[in-house]
């Protein structure tokens, strides 16, 4: 067992059962645990060291922080634990995958860059666009949600495109910023939550809507059942967490005819819904995992690589007929030419730190470390996207 840890939680509900639980499951591992009051914290800049104050007094010392964060209270809560981060506390979570996950504009965003699998989703501003945007999803009826709604709030189903327009219109005109999102019909009011701890998915439940009602969130009524989770949406589910950076989170998806599609990346994920569908002690895993990574915590490499004059970290996409291909370069060939290979991505494949042997392919993508113009040298001309040229209507002549 881990020597005792002294571990924070923030969260203004210490009574609430997620809380609740994570204190009890570390005390029965042995360590210290206290729930603080997010908003009591005051962010120290003035001496040479980055500090804070809790509720007027010193904090205490801490080896782990876990964040219970609302949505109401992101923009401060974010900031202490960027707070945190900078005073050497390890996280599970940091700031920046929480703001990640909690703007779901932001995070369609960067899990479509992935290729992860959504339900066909537009953002726009103008009024003019809101109707091509409808059919751009394939039609009505359409899901709409407002970018910060928690728990279902914000999320309505229009069933025609003359309802939508108008709903579109009215949350804009009290600026709210909405996503126009495809109703996935085949669902049928149900989803699928994996609850990812580190990289492995160490609970699912499928939630059942009640009723005519199409959310199917617990906190709507929704019912819950354990489910043993295919290995596909095990692959989504981890990956999706990843791409955000959340080292403990919950991963909402659609069982679609296509597959798994990620509705949302929770990064405060509640615990009474599936402990009590899964009778599994997730609480207890999420403190076993916490505690044997306290020792690593997230680097932000742009700070720590800002005096390695001319080095830094790039991706390198190797697209079919670059230049490197043309010699069957191995990850050993890079490394001659001082850059290290961390990882390489293979189509839905992570090899981490692969041997000096393995030879490059086309479509695979580098994470490297080395001199950044050898590494400029191996990144492809941008090139402008193609689009279909106008077509000039046929002109009759009388």
């Amino acid at each position: 067992m881990a020597s005792e840890l002294s571990i924070g939680i923030l969260s203004r509900a210490p009574e609430s059962y997620s809380t609740a639980r994570l204190v009890e499951a570390a005390k029965d591992r042995g360590h210290q645990v206290r729930v603080f009051d997010t908003l009591r914290f005051a962010i120290d800049l003035s001496g040479k060291h980055p500090d804070m104050q809790y509720r007027s007094r010193p904090v205490p010392d801490l080896d782990i922080v876990i964040p219970r964060i609302g949505a109401s209270i992101t923009f401060f809560g974010l900031a202490v634990v960027r707070q945190f981060e900078q005073m050497d506390v390890f996280t599970p979570n940091t700031s920046t995958a929480i703001a990640n996950s909690r703007d779901k504009l932001r995070s369609n965003q960067m899990l479509s860059r992935h290729g992860v699998g959504l339900p066909a989703t537009a953002f726009v501003r103008n009024r003019a666009d809101v109707l091509p945007a409808i059919e751009r999803v394939g039609g009505a009826p359409v899901v709409i949600k407002l970018l910060e709604g928690t728990q279902g709030i914000g999320v309505i189903l229009a069933p025609d495109t003359t309802v939508a327009g108008a709903v579109i219109e009215t949350l804009q005109s009290t600026r709210q910023n909405v996503l126009v999102q495809r109703f996935i019909a085949e669902s049928k009011g149900k989803d699928v939550r994996a609850f990812v701890v580190g990289d492995r998915v160490v609970a699912a439940m499928r939630r059942v809507a009640k009723g005519d009602e199409f959310r199917s969130n617990v906190h709507r009524g929704g019912i819950a059942e354990a489910i043993e989770l295919p290995e596909e949406y095990r692959r989504v589910a981890v990956q999706s967490a990843q791409i955000m950076g959340l080292r403990v989170a919950g991963v909402d998806m659609l069982e679609s005819d296509d597959g798994p599609l990620v509705m949302e990346v929770n990064s405060s994920p509640g615990l009474e819904g599936i402990e009590g569908a899964t009778e599994l002690d997730i609480a207890g895993a999420i403190v076993d995992y916490t505690v044997s990574q306290v020792a690593f915590p997230d680097i932000d490499v742009r700070q720590r690589l800002s005096v390695s004059a001319n080095y830094g970290v790039a991706e390198v996409q190797i697209n079919e007929g670059a230049e490197i291909l043309t010699d069957s370069p191995t990850v050993g060939d890079l490394r001659a030419m001082d850059i290290t290979v961390l990882t390489l991505h293979r189509e839905h494949t992570v090899i981490p730190n692969p041997r000096d042997n393995r030879v490059i392919e086309a479509d695979d993508r580098l994470l490297c470390f080395g001199n950044l113009e050898v590494l400029r040298a191996l990144v492809p001309t941008r090139t402008q996207r193609r689009r279909a040229p106008k077509v000039r209507p046929l002109e009759i002549e009388n």
